[in-house]
């Protein structure tokens, strides 16, 4: 794609590297076979070759955001679909993370939409302050129809009917392996997971003792600054990502570690992606150092080898998380330990589709969303399955809501396979 930046505005690193990307796109339009807002909505501008060009003219001309390009910008789950279709390699994300930044300083929305952005940061990345608006949320739902707004009934929609207590396994500390010692890692406990779901961690740790880890809950460790990231608010997601960086490099700079390991698949890409967001910033070298190291729990689990287990009877329908299979192109990986782990694994029809979670997606566009798990819920019901598996807090969350069939996280089966409790799911 031919672009018409000026030098003055290459001078600016994001807009430079937007032009990068827009020079690699060839306008073939494979990208528009993947996307799920293109096959919800038909909207050639609700595509990845549509937003594109929304985003060339709108930096190019260098003029504020204008609400056409916002409204199909914001209808962009990020599910990066596109870039695992995509055959010149057009890196979406960097893309449409600079055109949200762009947006943010260029464009005031209504106040509604200010409102429940504002709400959203402050409220779903502390865990104590998430607990309390999911109790208000329980509290609420029996008012749901009087709610004027379809964004505030989902998010009643969205508190689960059982809030769990606190794990004291998220406070900072370090458990020792129960094997041989074979790797020091330290785990990210998440923001929201240690709200909705805290068996997803205590059933990591075990496992990860189990298989020979020590386990790091490094001090000092908050959210992975995706939410805000996502909104566009640069300076606070890279406020959480600094911090982060510098709990871990105390722990890498002091008795060392071999993995940053995280379970929440929409964490990992953007812990992953930490290198690229401070690239100019004087933290860049920890940044990159802190991405070179962390992995995905099944990554890490595949190269400390399970051993294989018997035939556990129980049909496993894996949903593959975007974060996990588009963001950081793990495809295999779970399906391939669950199945050594003794679990008969099938998936769904158009496994590599979104289910409408995508973060926040779903409380700011539910029309949309609720299609899309409709459809996966279809598919994954279609197989009949015992149990779903996924390795994302907010998918689990999605389907979750729209199906009888228990899902668990896919560690989950893994620790139980291998001796731990039975998921709680699972009764």
């Amino acid at each position: 794609m031919q672009t018409n930046f000026t030098e003055e505005q290459l001078r600016d690193p994001g807009t430079a590297r937007a032009n990068e990307i827009l020079r690699a796109c060839v306008h073939c339009g494979f990208c528009t076979a993947t996307c799920p807002t293109y096959q919800v909505l038909g909207d050639e501008l609700d595509s990845p070759r549509g937003r594109i060009y929304l985003i060339k003219d709108m930096l190019e001309k260098g003029r504020p955001a204008d609400e056409k390009t916002v409204k199909h910008i914001d209808r962009c789950l990020s599910c990066l679909a596109c870039m695992t279709t995509c055959p010149s390699g057009v890196h979406y994300m960097h893309l449409v993370d600079e055109a949200r930044a762009y947006i943010e300083r260029t464009y005031k929305r209504p106040f509604s939409d200010r409102a429940l952005r504002w709400m959203l940061s402050r409220v779903l990345p502390y865990p104590g302050r998430f607990r309390l608006a999911l109790l208000g949320a329980k509290l609420g739902r029996p008012f749901r129809a009087l709610m004027p707004d379809a964004r505030l009934r989902a998010m009643l929609d969205m508190a689960p009917k059982h809030i769990p207590p606190v794990s004291r396994n998220d406070d900072p500390q370090t458990f020792e392996p129960t094997a041989p010692h074979k790797r020091r890692v330290a785990l990210m406990t998440g923001c929201a997971q240690k709200a909705l779901n805290t068996d997803i961690n205590d059933a990591t740790i075990r496992l990860l003792r189990r298989l020979g880890c020590e386990v790091v809950i490094a001090k000092d460790m908050g959210c992975c600054g995706a939410l805000v990231h996502h909104m566009g608010r640069e300076d606070e997601s890279h406020a959480s990502a600094k911090r982060n960086i510098r709990a871990w490099t105390a722990e890498m700079d002091g008795q060392g570690l071999d993995a940053i390991v995280i379970n929440t698949s929409g964490c990992g890409t953007t812990v992953k992606d930490y290198g690229h967001m401070l690239r100019n910033d004087p933290m860049a070298k920890d940044a990159a150092r802190v991405s070179g190291i962390a992995m995905d729990v099944s990554e890490l689990l595949d190269a400390l080898g399970i051993p294989e287990q018997p035939d556990q009877g129980l049909r496993v329908a894996y949903h593959a998380a975007c974060s996990l299979q588009h963001g950081q192109k793990i495809k295999s990986t779970p399906k391939d330990l669950l199945k050594r782990a003794g679990f008969e694994v099938v998936e769904p029809r158009d496994s590599h589709l979104c289910c409408g979670s995508a973060g926040t997606y779903n409380l700011m566009q539910p029309e949309i969303s609720a299609q899309l798990k409709a459809r996966k819920v279809e598919t994954l019901d279609a197989r009949k399955p015992d149990v779903i598996a996924a390795g994302n807090i907010g998918c689990m969350m999605q389907i979750g809501s729209g199906t009888d069939t228990p899902i668990v996280h896919t560690v989950e089966l893994l620790d139980w396979a291998l001796g731990g409790p039975k998921p709680r799911s699972l009764g």
